[in-house]
């Protein structure tokens, strides 16, 4: 839980009450590629948001609208009442190649999965702020 915690805060101080967001935001920052938060569903005590980076056009980035590519492509639960966020899905498609499979049974495959999105959710939100991203 420390670690959804952890996530929500820094959240929080990239784009302010995730309850109170709505639409889309960019961020742009010197040194950086754009960041960009859509809001996707919002019920009375959660929000899905999608967040990526935007590219220009490169090879093995996955496509989006309008020549730009987007990468990584995380989609975010945000917890209000709890403050807690967790990385529900994370792109399948990276410049690197599709993720490591886990071996094991399903359900530990799972668990190491959602631990290593929320790891890596942590650590990019933690990057996005040093780089002075905001998006409120």
């Amino acid at each position: 839980m420390q670690l959804y915690e952890s996530s929500y805060l820094r959240l929080r101080a990239l784009c302010g009450d995730p309850a109170q967001l709505a639409g889309e935001h960019v961020s742009h920052v010197a040194h950086g590629c754009a960041l960009r938060l859509r809001v996707l569903e919002r019920s009375a005590y959660t929000v899905t948001l999608n967040l990526t980076h935007l590219f220009g056009e490169q090879p093995g980035m996955p496509q989006a609208a309008a020549g730009l590519s987007t990468y990584p492509d995380v989609m975010l639960r945000v917890y209000c009442d709890a403050r807690l966020v967790q990385a529900q899905d994370w792109a399948e498609t990276s410049p690197a190649g599709p993720p490591r499979q886990v071996p094991g049974r399903a359900g530990d495959r799972e668990l190491h999965q959602r631990w290593t999105y929320n790891i890596m959710l942590n650590k990019w939100l933690e990057y996005c702020l040093e780089l002075g991203h905001r998006l409120d």
